[in-house]
């Protein structure tokens, strides 16, 4: 199929950009990579009458050092991303992550903010700036502002952005270490979207106990989730490896919004994502105590 016919429009800078937004109204929708888009714009799942091309804007772009922080522009690729010595040395999990995302052709042309404003509930990205509290900041004729990954993902495909706010950048605290990280999905196939996965960060503190916790889930629910009990309850304790299998029953006993599809029932989600959860604890804390 072929999608529905619309304007094009390729702004010189971010604020025009966000000035197409404003005056064309949810008619309008940004596109970076393209990678989730077009496919729904070829299928018809989406239209819009306007699209707004990122390309251009060159200062959406990069990666650096900021306050203790990586900001990474929104529209810096994600094979940029996969090959940044930077990003593997301040910010691993994200570094873990990025190689899960489809093929290197995807990855070529798939941008960092096309992933987290598009908001798949199976993707990598937003479950990683979920874990380790990452900060999103946006722009519109409004003026910036910045949202807290916490406050960001809403539901399915669904993000606290307005209509007429374009992302720009996505900040991610440094940990400080020992500290260890891990990710882990399980898919069909090498490439596909992940049936379940989990993104796991531990830091401890000088007397070798955990004194910072986060485990995120996705492919789990209609959008990524923290797994609040768990993370509250390993706090103070010793990282054991041994203790993994019961952290992944802890961390998924929440859950009561698992989906069932054709590609499994939420029962065998629950299941594959107690595992997933188990091998990325085991691999975290390998990591945080043994460097």
């Amino acid at each position: 199929m072929k999608p529905a016919s619309f304007e094009y429009h390729a702004p010189a800078d971010a604020e025009e950009a966000v000035a197409l937004l404003a005056d064309l109204g949810d008619e309008a929708k940004a596109i970076a990579g393209g990678q989730s888009l077009v496919p729904m714009l070829a299928l018809r799942l989406a239209s819009f009458g306007h699209l707004v091309d990122l390309r251009r804007l060159d200062g959406l772009r990069g990666i650096e050092h900021r306050d203790g922080a990586l900001r990474i522009g929104a529209t810096t690729t994600q094979a940029t991303v996969q090959r940044s010595q930077e990003v593997r040395a301040a910010v691993p999990l994200l570094a873990r992550a990025t190689p899960l995302i489809g093929h290197f052709q995807i990855r070529s042309r798939g941008t960092v903010g096309g992933s987290l404003a598009h908001a798949d509930a199976a993707a990598e990205y937003p479950a990683v700036a979920l874990a380790l509290d990452a900060e999103l900041q946006t722009l519109s004729v409004r003026g910036p502002r910045t949202v807290p990954a916490a406050r960001f993902f809403t539901g399915m495909w669904s993000t606290a952005l307005d209509e007429d706010e374009l992302l720009t950048a996505v900040v991610f605290p440094v940990w400080r270490r020992p500290c260890g990280f891990a990710v882990e999905e399980f898919a069909r196939r090498s490439g596909d979207f992940a049936l379940a996965g989990a993104a796991v960060a531990v830091g401890l503190d000088p007397g070798g106990r955990i004194d910072r916790c986060a485990i995120a889930l996705f492919g789990l629910g209609p959008a990524p989730c923290r797994a609040e009990a768990a993370q509250t309850a390993l706090i103070g304790s010793e990282p054991a490896e041994e203790k993994a299998d019961d952290i992944a029953d802890l961390a998924l006993s929440a859950l009561d919004s698992v989906p069932s599809d054709l590609h499994g029932s939420a029962g065998y989600r629950k299941r594959v994502g107690a595992a997933m959860v188990a091998r990325a604890w085991r691999r975290a804390v390998r990591e945080a105590v043994h460097g």
